[in-house]
């Protein structure tokens, strides 16, 4: 299932100014995956890009109900600390995805990082929005090359 299989990855802050351009680019992209057979996206269960990732995923699923969405949390409830809004879009996403993985049952020093790998180990694709040369979605974006993966930078 990898070869029909893409993640996401994307900062957790993302300027209002480039949200409305970012999703029209990140359903285009989708849609265009789809069309490959890319059936599956996994996305992070993060604040930010990967929210509008899985948003993005969700809205298209109403055209394609044959795609599935699977949200790889790194911690149980690593999104109760966030803003009401940001904790609602999760809690709303995790409750319609077609699965949730929770890959550790606490917060540990380098669990973001286990998931980000365990996303790309079983993807073919990779669409990131990285605007900086350090941080989670850098190094993620060069293990997705390592292994690989196409990447989709947006």
């Amino acid at each position: 299932m990898r070869e029909k299989t893409c993640c996401f990855t994307g900062h957790r802050e993302v300027p209002q100014c480039e949200k409305e351009r970012l999703y029209r680019v990140l359903y285009t992209e989708i849609s265009a995956l789809i069309k490959k057979g890319v059936t599956i996206f996994r996305c992070g269960g993060a604040r930010g890009f990967d929210t509008m990732a899985a948003l993005a995923v969700l809205d298209i699923k109403k055209l394609n109900p044959e795609i599935s969405l699977i949200v790889d949390v790194p911690c149980r409830n690593q999104h109760l600390n966030w803003n009401e809004e940001e904790r609602e879009a999760m809690e709303y996403i995790m409750s319609v995805a077609d699965k949730v993985n929770v890959l550790s049952p606490r917060y540990y020093n380098g669990c973001m990082q286990y998931r980000n790998r365990y996303m790309v180990e079983r993807s073919a694709y990779l669409i990131a929005y990285q605007t900086k040369a350090t941080g989670g979605s850098a190094y993620t974006v060069l293990y997705a090359k390592e292994q690989g993966l196409t990447v989709i930078k947006i």
